[in-house]
């Protein structure tokens, strides 16, 4: 008789499940995203992840005020910020937003799209490609139009329903956010090596 071995559970951002697991209590180091749909697609795939290191994500309401946010936060090498930018593409207000922030304890990373619905591959709705939305038009809305959805509300509890893994997202927004979850817990990396 031959024995199998079943792999270990993965949790939805590819990490072997820890079973079990309770929250770690929360570091005072933070992931900050643009909004509260970055934050809602970051806990579907890697929560997680973040409650067994203690790393609590929280949404800004955009970025504009970002350098006021920052100095407020007062980042210090045991309070470390990662910032996730949409549309951080050279010569974008985000770009520029981004570089002013000029803080050893803070990482700016972001991902290509004007907005993180984008991130989510179109083939997770069904559509070979997102739609080109003309200069002027808001995004969101656009995008319901060119899909026949209600409202940005509606449609955005279908998109992040069908989200089911890591799998189901653009490399670009899987890379930043690994690297701002390493960035705010360094400090676990150099006790392992120390």
């Amino acid at each position: 008789m031959v024995s199998r071995v079943r792999p270990p559970a993965t949790t939805p951002s590819g990490s072997i499940a820890v079973a079990r697991q309770r929250a770690r209590v929360a570091r005072p180091s933070r992931i900050w995203v643009e909004g509260i749909h970055d934050a809602e697609l970051i806990e579907k795939i890697w929560g997680d992840d973040l409650r067994s290191v203690g790393v609590v994500v929280e949404p800004l309401d955009g970025a504009d005020d970002l350098e006021r946010a920052v100095r407020a936060f007062d980042p210090q090498p045991h309070r470390r910020l990662a910032i996730l930018l949409d549309h951080l593409v050279e010569g974008t207000k985000e770009w520029h937003i981004g570089r002013r922030i000029d803080h050893p304890d803070v990482l700016v990373v972001g991902h290509p799209f004007v907005d993180v619905w984008a991130a989510v591959r179109p083939t997770v709705i069904g559509a070979s490609a997102w739609p080109e939305i003309p200069k002027g038009t808001d995004w969101k809305r656009g995008i319901c139009a060119a899909f026949g959805a209600q409202d940005p509300p509606s449609f955005w509890r279908a998109l992040l329903g069908r989200v089911t893994t890591w799998t189901d997202l653009d490399t670009s927004l899987i890379t930043a956010v690994e690297q701002m979850i390493d960035f705010v817990t360094i400090e676990d990396t150099l006790a392992d090596q120390a």
